[in-house]
């Protein structure tokens, strides 16, 4: 135990060696000094730092600051025996003595491990001991309720896990593998990185703990797993003693493929940047804490010298580890002939080792700022002012003794910039401002591995800007400049998407194209994304083009050939409107109640003209135009006929004695049904029109690239009751055209009517599947051509015949001829 007295004593417990045999802990006997091996210059740093304060006239003026530190061996049990004695004030208690009444030390600096720190914040925090870690990162040490008096001044690993996870995505690295120590740090640290590294798509392809026991079977079952994943980054939360056999393992199976990613604890190891280690580890990149030139402690640690006191045991211990000799003061055995005997001259400055280099001053600069930050805090607390004048030699208030307790209070209100610029406070959890570097291990001219700096992660930073990389300056493993690739399936390429293999992490994938009217324009999209209603998808499915527009224009040659044909069937109406025109006088003519038939033919010219409305751009008005001159022209048409069939039924019904039957359907009631009939359609519409008129509808689910723009009913009740009284009223046409199928040959129009029926509800009666089953703009086609064969139908069926005779047989076209019966008539 290194002791030096002051008005305040600090305490402190440092790892200063690393291996540590594990004592006999049966309660029979009092344990032995544990056999220890390791290293020293965080305790000369924290001494430095007292000796730096105690000069300085304007902190803690007239106040001595001394120091207790013991050797925690990095282990729980030697950390706990060490802080007791801490906070007791002896090294060693007699079994019949009892503690003192004070402690010894006001607040104790330590320590290395989140294990052994958890043990003593637990065992102090009831006397109120401030504790202050300068190398403990365990998230766990963050809860204030279970360690009151916990402080550290360096980052928890809550922010170091944030950083890694945002460093690996960064570069792309989904696919990883994570190894840890099995103590608090790896266990915590790991499952932080698991988790986070979830929600950024990040996979862990394997876990694997390091044993606190060395076991040589589960360290090759370790690289085994390793070599075996196809994981080719690997992060790593341990210290480098741990992972040491680890790596010798690796190197003797010659692992030399894999990207390292390194944690605070061995980021820049000594122990492993070596010659030996660089084939496996070079190219390493990591986290470390933010490092400092602190003046003078170079020369401070070449200064210290060995001595015979009890107070210099940790110092000549490291004298002889460090220059592999015993000196003849320190109680070692000199029977070996062998053995070198240190003279305690030997020259510091002559040996090339960890403790005299100051240039990766990390941990030590914790060090420093933990004894600085109880300095400050002991300055508030004795209300210390440089300011007034001195009383003796003091100018702070005396009020030793004290309890730690009003240290700690003054300790979570520490805010003060240090010499080198940096902010040192706590937060609310006793947690500092959380910054790090970004190592990469490098080699320089002369071989020799170097830890640069490459980037720097600062967590209090705003979002999206805590991480920056100089990847310029980054040299990967096997002294590669291009990022290696870690991934379990390759990026999907633009116009694809990822599909998550059943039963395997979200980063094991397939690529699958996307769907139509769906893209991806980046690589390694989870999901298409869909196109605007007026574009779709191009052929490669990487962007959105505009859907082409679709409808029956004039100029197609389907618009074309049916707009001839309407004009077709209109010149022919005309043409036999002109014939019977010319030939009004005739018996044939003036038999079939010509004014009825011009009315007839007029409403087949609306018929064939109405499906020209079908044709074109639809628009608001079009589209009303075309249902409702559709329906009104066609209920026009049939109740024509229909008053041409009751005409002809009442005709012969005239014929019979005592019937009546003509006075009752004369020119003026055959003109009174067809208005009838027609007003009622017309009045259907314009409810229709006033209520829920058509309007134009851009549809997009006929064809993937194409805009089918037609007419949407509006209200299908509607639509179905124009419909349907157009289909009521044919009915009844052909029900009594039926009926006067047995009239004589010579007047037998209602056989014409009849057939003429039949072909127009065989033509609408074949409309209904072809107009389901036809895509886009031939659905509208269909529609015209229905309206033109049932146009036609109606025109030949009914005024063919009677053109055949006006124009052929016009010796059959007197009265004479159109009043003979047939024989079996006349006989009948």
């Amino acid at each position: 135990m290194l002791e030096k007295k002051g008005d305040v004593v600090i305490g402190g417990l440092f790892p200063v060696h690393f291996k540590d045999v594990e004592p006999n802990l049966s309660y029979l006997s009092q344990p032995d000094s544990s056999n220890c091996e390791g290293a020293f210059r965080w305790v000369q740093t924290m001494i430095f730092a007292t000796e730096e304060i105690n000069q300085n006239a304007t902190l803690l003026p007239g106040v001595t600051l001394g120091y207790k530190i013991a050797d925690a061996c990095d282990s729980i049990h030697n950390g706990l025996r060490g802080s007791l004695s801490l906070v007791n004030g002896r090294d060693k208690i007699a079994s019949n003595s009892q503690c003192n009444e004070t402690t010894a030390v006001s607040a104790i600096i330590g320590l290395a491990s989140s294990s052994p720190t958890r043990a003593i914040a637990h065992t102090i925090g009831p006397f109120g001991m401030p504790l202050i870690s300068y190398f403990a990162t365990c998230a766990c040490l963050t809860d204030k309720r279970e360690f009151p008096t916990f402080l550290r001044t360096v980052p928890s690993d809550l922010f170091q896990v944030r950083g890694l996870v945002q460093l690996v995505s960064h570069f792309g690295w989904t696919w990883v593998g994570a190894i840890a120590t099995d103590d608090d740090y790896g266990r915590y640290g790991i499952q932080a990185f698991t988790e986070q590294a979830k929600e950024r798509g990040v996979c862990v392809s394997f876990y694997e703990t390091i044993p606190d026991v060395y076991s040589e079977e589960k360290i090759k079952q370790i690289v085994d797993i390793v070599k075996k994943s196809t994981a080719k980054v690997i992060v790593v939360f341990t210290t480098e003693g741990k992972l040491y056999e680890l790596l010798m393992e690796v190197i003797r199976q010659n692992i030399t493929d894999r990207q390292w990613v390194a944690s605070e604890a061995w980021v820049t190891a000594a122990l492993l940047s070596t010659e030996e280690f660089y084939s496996t580890l070079g190219g390493t990149i990591g986290f470390a804490f933010r490092r400092a030139q602190i003046s003078g402690l170079r020369e401070f640690l070449l200064r210290i010298q060995p001595s015979p006191s009890p107070e210099s045991v940790l110092v000549n211990m490291f004298w002889e580890e460090l220059f592999q000799c015993k000196l003849n003061f320190s109680g070692g055995d000199h029977t070996d002939p062998q053995a070198n005997v240190c003279t305690g001259s030997e020259d510091l400055r002559e040996t090339n080792n960890i403790y005299s280099d100051v240039s990766q001053l990390r941990v030590s600069y914790n060090v420093y700022k933990a004894v600085y930050a109880v300095a400050h805090a002991l300055h508030s607390m004795l209300e210390c002012d440089t300011k007034r004048q001195p009383q003796g030699n003091k100018t702070c208030k005396p009020v030793f003794p004290f309890e730690p307790r009003q240290l700690l209070s003054h300790l979570k209100e520490v805010n003060f910039i240090n010499q080198f610029g940096e902010i040192v406070d706590f937060d609310e959890n006793g947690e500092p401002v959380p910054l790090y570097d970004i190592i990469n291990w490098q080699k320089d001219a002369n071989g020799v591995i170097k830890f640069e700096k490459v980037g720097g992660f600062d967590a209090s930073a705003p979002s999206g800007e805590e991480l920056v990389i100089n990847e310029q300056t980054i040299v990967w493993n096997g002294d590669q400049h291009q990022v290696p690739s870690s991934v379990c399936s390759e990026s999907c390429l633009p116009g694809t998407r990822k599909a998550t293999r059943t039963g395997e992490p979200i980063c094991c994938f397939d690529c699958i194209q996307c769907a139509e009217g769906e893209i991806s324009n980046a690589t390694g999209s989870d999901e298409c994304t869909k196109c605007p209603p007026d574009y779709w998808s191009d052929r490669d499915r990487v962007r959105c083009v505009a859907r082409e527009v679709e409808f029956l224009s004039f100029q197609d040659t389907m618009g074309i050939a049916l707009v001839t044909v309407s004009l077709l069937g209109v010149s022919s109406t005309v043409a036999v409107i002109a014939i019977f025109y010319c030939f009004r006088s005739t018996p044939l003519v003036r038999a079939n109640n010509s004014e009825i038939s011009f009315l007839l033919l007029f409403s087949l010219i609306l018929c064939f003209l109405c499906s020209i409305t079908f044709i074109g751009e639809p628009s608001k008005w079009s589209c009303m135009a075309r249902h409702t001159t559709f329906g009104i022209s066609f209920v026009f048409c049939i109740s024509c006929i229909l008053a041409k069939t009751v005409v002809v039924l009442a005709a012969f019904r005239t014929t019979l004695p005592s019937s009546n039957a003509m006075k009752w359907f004369g020119p003026l009631q055959q003109k009174g049904i067809i208005f009838i009939c027609t007003v009622i359609q017309v009045l259907l519409c314009t409810v229709w029109l006033v209520r829920a008129p058509p309007f134009p509808f851009r549809n997009t689910s006929y064809q993937g690239g194409k805009i089918v723009v037609e007419c949407n009913a509006g209200s299908i009740l509607a639509f179905y009751l124009v419909l349907g009284y157009i289909g009521f009223l044919s009915c009844i046409c052909f029900v009594l055209a039926f009926l006067g199928r047995k009239l004589p040959d010579n007047f037998n129009e209602a056989k014409f009517i009849t057939f003429s029926m039949l072909i127009f509800f065989a033509v609408w009666i074949t409309f209904i599947p072809a107009y389901e089953s036809t895509p886009g703009k031939y659905t509208v086609a269909v529609e015209i051509f229905a309206i033109l064969s049932s146009s036609f139908g109606l025109l030949f069926c009914i005024f063919s015949p009677k053109c055949y005779i006006i124009l052929l047989k016009p010796e059959t076209n007197t009265k004479k001829g159109l009043m003979n019966k047939p024989s079996s008539i006349a006989h009948s």
